[in-house]
């Protein structure tokens, strides 16, 4: 619906809008919406991860320089195009890379830089955890560093009052509110389905595992509160309302609902919170949600167990590379045109050297590629090589050139999502994509209905983002209906008129990508002897 200028200066004047802020890995970004769910301002903050006494981090005193900056910019565009100086909103709800671990002592400080889930130092906590639970419990999740520290003996650990992610902690600084949400809690440690809450048995077998420490704490007493989509988390205090807003324009006592992670923010922006459904987040990494209609038969180390932000079983396939090295490849094509004395956007580089890919052999003409900048955990390789291998027969044109590359982006992926499709005889009526590959129409759609031989959509709103996905939930908790469910809100209110685009994958593209598949796997010894070889 389109509102007029003197309508959207009463929304606003009135605190009928949503306020989503998301921390990603590159930015921190700011989105106001109206009753409609439409964004009407919004802000950011560009910000880079840094590699300190071994750990990746952010500092602290940027975590909240960026969240002021991404405020103060979306405030400013309410002024510039309303003339209305922003003194309040409907509801708040905060989202943040998940997973990691920030650790504090009773006095609220932080007891070591923040960890966040890039780092790959909790090979031996990840694999007692997941032997003592029989729950795959990844390297990247908050117990997993948590149990490190204590395998370390850091001497911060016996100072422990809180442990919480990104999210959960710019939440409790607005808040006083030591709560997080349940799609971000899952990220921190093993959810029961039937209670929403941290699974009751692993608890206690954590707590029985640390014994011997004497440590002045429980796992529980150092978790935050588990809440559900559409649960009030806090209220904005004096305190935080100064600290988000330091011009002092914003006032105190705005509800916030439970911080979310990215995940969890994700599948709301895509309308994946139904069972049978998910979506495909394509970037640096690329990552599979599928909502799950019961848990998983047995432990998969491929397969993360999450859940939606409304307690259903995610079950998340996560590959840390996609593409990155399609990117470079790109950005070599742009120096070449730039030698021939041409210029080239992004969009017509990109629009026309992955169209060729449509014009190539349905296997790719048997050339392999594998744009494994890091290591992979579902093919078991601890670093990556970028490598790109041929033999005298491959047909060697630029089109199957393009193609490997995008088969390649999703080889991994393909592997982990196999195991829910084929092992768990897992059903997926529709697959939501989103991500920049996805600004070049049709090409990447094809290739991953290809890949995982299901439909996929991308949605008009697919380029808004967690942020949005954040003030949507914060939205549903002061807009829903009695007993209105998540999933209804989203599917009538929210998405009910969005248009989207289906691609159905096509009998030859999967075919050929079976062929792919078979040589990428194949191929991995190639891949381990890089690692091995090339320094």
């Amino acid at each position: 619906m389109i509102m007029s200028q003197a309508d959207l200066n009463e929304i606003i004047t009135q605190g009928k809008t949503s306020l989503g802020i998301e921390f990603g890995s590159t930015r921190i970004k700011a989105v106001l919406i109206d009753p409609s769910f439409d964004t009407i301002a919004s802000g950011s903050y560009e910000w880079e991860n840094q590699l300190k006494d071994g750990f990746w981090t952010y500092d602290q005193q940027e975590i909240i320089k960026g969240l002021q900056a991404a405020y103060r910019e979306m405030k400013q565009e309410v002024s510039a195009k309303y003339g209305v100086t922003l003194q309040t909103v409907g509801s708040i709800g905060f989202s943040a890379m998940m997973h990691g671990y920030m650790a504090f002592d009773k006095q609220g400080e932080l007891l070591v830089p923040f960890r966040t889930w890039r780092n790959a130092t909790t090979g031996a906590s990840a694999k007692a955890l997941t032997d003592l639970f029989q729950f795959n419990i990844p390297e990247r999740w908050s117990i997993a560093h948590l149990y490190q520290a204590v395998l370390n003996g850091e001497e911060h650990v016996p100072n422990i009052d809180f442990v919480t992610t990104l999210g959960g902690y710019i939440h409790w600084l607005l808040t006083g509110s030591k709560a997080i949400g349940i799609g971000d809690a899952s990220g921190m440690f093993p959810i029961d389905e039937e209670t929403h809450n941290y699974h009751p048995a692993m608890v206690r077998q954590f707590d029985d595992l640390i014994a011997s420490k004497n440590y002045p704490w429980t796992l529980q007493d150092v978790l935050p509160q588990v809440l559900l989509s559409g649960e009030q988390a806090g209220t904005l205090t004096a305190a935080g309302a100064l600290l988000l807003d330091p011009e002092d324009d914003l006032q105190p006592g705005i509800p916030l609902c439970p911080p979310e992670g990215d995940a969890g923010t994700g599948m709301v922006a895509t309308n994946s919170v139904k069972k049978r459904t998910g979506n495909v987040s394509v970037g640096t990494s690329v990552f599979a949600m599928i909502v799950l209609e019961q848990e998983l038969s047995k432990l998969y180390p491929e397969i993360d167990m999450v859940t939606t932000p409304d307690g259903s079983p995610v079950g998340m396939v996560h590959a840390n590379n996609c593409s990155s090295d399609l990117n470079a490849w790109m950005g070599l094509f742009r120096e070449f045109a730039q030698a021939m004395g041409y210029e080239a956007d992004s969009g017509k580089l990109y629009g026309t050297l992955l169209g060729k890919a449509l014009e190539a052999d349905s296997d790719a003409g048997g050339l392999l590629s594998y744009g494994y900048l890091s290591g992979e955990n579902i093919t078991g390789l601890e670093q990556g090589r970028p490598l790109f291998v041929r033999s005298p027969e491959s047909n060697f044109n630029l089109a199957n050139f393009m193609r490997t590359h995008l088969f390649s982006a999703f080889g991994a992926l393909k592997i982990g999502m196999d195991i829910l499709t084929e092992n768990e005889k897992v059903a997926i009526d529709s697959l939501l994509g989103h991500g920049g590959l996805f600004k070049t129409p049709v090409v990447g759609q094809k290739a991953l209905a290809a890949a995982l031989n299901v439909p996929i959509s991308v949605m008009s709103t697919a380029g808004e983002g967690g942020a949005w996905g954040m003030a949507l939930l914060a939205s549903y908790m002061t807009n829903k209906e009695q007993s209105e469910s998540l999933e209804h809100f989203l599917g009538e209110k929210v998405f009910k008129d969005v248009a989207g685009e289906e691609i159905a994958p096509d009998p030859s593209d999967v075919a050929g990508f079976g062929t792919f598949i078979e040589r990428y796997k194949a191929g991995l010894a190639i891949e381990q002897a890089a690692v091995d070889h090339l320094k």
